[in-house]
């Protein structure tokens, strides 16, 4: 593992603790990942999951935006990070 892919997991890591945080958007993450709160714990590890982290991060600039100021993170990193995890660069079509 490079040290891209150790960031990167650090931070989707950090996101789903923020998003645990706020109440009104951990229902919604769960609800869209397919998670529960009992299979965290073992899911966090998950390339795949942490992809759908900070996938869902990016869904609106209001829960990036917050996300990257609480930790101090300029906002294009969560893109950065979600392409450094194993399945997580960008499909182009063209």
């Amino acid at each position: 593992m490079g040290r891209e892919q150790e960031v990167a997991e650090v931070i989707g890591l950090q996101a789903l603790a923020w998003l645990a945080g706020h109440d009104e958007l951990f229902p919604a993450f769960l609800t869209a990942s397919g998670a529960s709160p009992d299979t965290l714990a073992s899911r966090a590890t998950e390339p795949a999951f942490l992809i759908a982290v900070l996938d869902f991060l990016m869904i609106e600039d209001a829960w990036l935006i917050g996300f990257c100021d609480t930790v101090g993170l300029p906002y294009d990193t969560i893109d950065r990070a979600r392409q450094s995890l194993p399945g997580g660069a960008r499909v182009h079509w063209t």
